[in-house]
């Protein structure tokens, strides 16, 4: 397994060039730019073309669903295929008379049919989205925020406070823990039939990435875990996570025991999963990456 390939939702489909963020006239430099791309999204749902093929809607300046958009609803992204990106965070609860053929859809279901860099382009504004959404006051003062920096900043109103918040992720691990002949893997109730997954969990305070992944395999399995290794990582815009990608052994043998937030967990050998009788996580998730390459033999 090549560990320089990007995980889905990853790697280089946007210049960010976040030196133009400074400039304080990006806004007309982008409305007079004919270049300009726009991804429109409103909530997290963004705009994209139907069809056998779906790809994401990019709008052009002048496109009447830009008319009226207020400057504060508007990111600078970066340069997308060339062409400068801009994010339209539309207002929910407006009617919006979508262009034919379009409609606004939910990322989660389209990441198996878009490309990697458009899915990477919506997975960024996403999380744009989420993040906006959570910090329209200060939670200092509570007084209303307003967008500095192009977008990827929000300042509080109230010159007394005047404090900054930027997009925030949260730090999640995943873990394909295995004897060397079996992997630990668990299913919470809620996933399809024969659904199992490598073991997650979010990473606490005061806690380092290998704490976090001892951690998490032994609340929810039991098992305890040595040579935690790094893997790779992978954004993870459900709703606003980055999921850092390990793998780690246990003793063979080791007993385990369910914790609370699965259904069941327990060890399987390669024939078990390459066979059918695990069905494996989406092939677009880094816990499918893991597997994989437990799969081939290493790790």
């Amino acid at each position: 397994m090549d560990h320089e390939q990007p995980n889905f939702f990853a790697g280089p489909y946007i210049e960010r060039r976040a030196e133009e963020r400074e400039d304080p006239q990006w806004i007309d430099a982008a409305r007079a730019d004919p270049a300009t791309l726009y991804v429109i999204g409103q909530g997290t749902a963004q705009l994209v073309h139907h069809g056998p093929e779906p790809h994401v809607a990019l709008l052009a300046n002048g496109a009447p669903l830009l008319t009226g958009v207020e400057p504060a609803s508007l990111v600078l992204l970066g340069w997308f295929h060339g062409a400068r990106c801009v994010f339209a965070d539309l207002p929910l609860g407006t009617q919006l008379a979508l262009p034919a053929g379009t409609a606004l859809e939910e990322l989660r279901p389209l990441a198996t049919v878009l490309t990697a860099e458009e899915a990477g382009l919506l997975a960024y504004t996403r999380a744009l989205a989420v993040w906006r959404a959570r910090h329209r006051h200060c939670g200092v003062c509570g007084a209303l925020t307003a967008p500095t920096h192009a977008g990827h900043c929000l300042r509080c109103s109230n010159p007394a406070c005047g404090q900054e918040y930027f997009p925030r992720i949260d730090p999640a691990i995943i873990v394909l823990v295995s004897d060397g002949e079996r992997a630990l893997l668990g299913r919470q109730a809620s996933w399809p039939a024969r659904r199992y997954s490598t073991i997650a969990g979010f990473v606490e305070p005061g806690e380092s990435l290998e704490d976090a992944v001892a951690r998490e395999v032994a609340e929810e399995t039991g098992v305890a875990v040595t040579q935690v290794r790094y893997h790779s990582s992978q954004p993870w815009p459900f709703p606003s996570s980055v999921m850092l990608g390990f793998q780690a052994h246990a003793d063979v043998g080791a007993a385990v025991r369910v914790g609370r937030e699965l259904e069941d967990a327990r060890w399987f050998t390669r024939a078990q999963i390459t066979s059918g009788e695990v069905l494996a996580p989406p092939s677009q998730s880094i816990s499918w990456r893991l597997i994989e390459n437990w799969l081939q033999g290493s790790g």
